[in-house]
């Protein structure tokens, strides 16, 4: 599975939240830096994503934006979802011009079955996992790339 840009941006954007879940709004601007996400296209993002109901937002000087739930509400298949506007579809067999009222190869119904199969597990895992889980292993790989490092002299 690729993830588009914007996806990519959007669970970002969404990390930068969740992690800050319990201190309120944030600023796009913030986000935009932490995340290195030019703000323009965030903004455009942040928009649809309070659209969709995964967040609020505060107008003014104090404005921002916060998660609309907890963390662990958010499905990462329903972010996906909304974002990609469909979560992959299983492909049906293929009936070649001229075939009409043929049955689809076999070796096409095979692999097909395959591809649904590969998609079906996609879908699975990205259903179950949910925002603090994505939240958490973000935390769980910055200390472990030595962002965290603790120096003893």
């Amino acid at each position: 599975m690729k993830l588009s840009v914007r996806s990519e941006y959007a669970l970002r954007a969404l990390i930068a939240l969740g992690e800050t879940y319990e201190q309120g709004i944030v600023r796009i601007q913030t986000i935009s830096e932490r995340q290195k996400i030019p703000k323009r296209f965030l903004e455009q993002i942040l928009n649809d994503l309070r659209s969709g109901g995964f967040l609020e937002s505060r107008r003014g000087i104090a404005g921002g934006y916060r998660l609309a739930r907890p963390p662990q509400e958010i499905s990462l298949a329903k972010v996906i979802h909304y974002i990609e506007d469909a979560l992959p579809q299983t492909p049906l067999p293929v009936v070649r011009p001229g075939s009409r009222g043929q049955q689809p190869d076999a070796t096409v119904v095979a692999i097909a079955s395959v591809v649904g199969e590969v998609r079906e597990a996609m879908r699975a895992v990205l259903e179950k996992l949910t925002l603090a889980d994505l939240c958490e292993r973000t935390r769980k790989f910055r200390h472990e790339s030595g962002s965290g490092v603790d120096y003893v002299i």
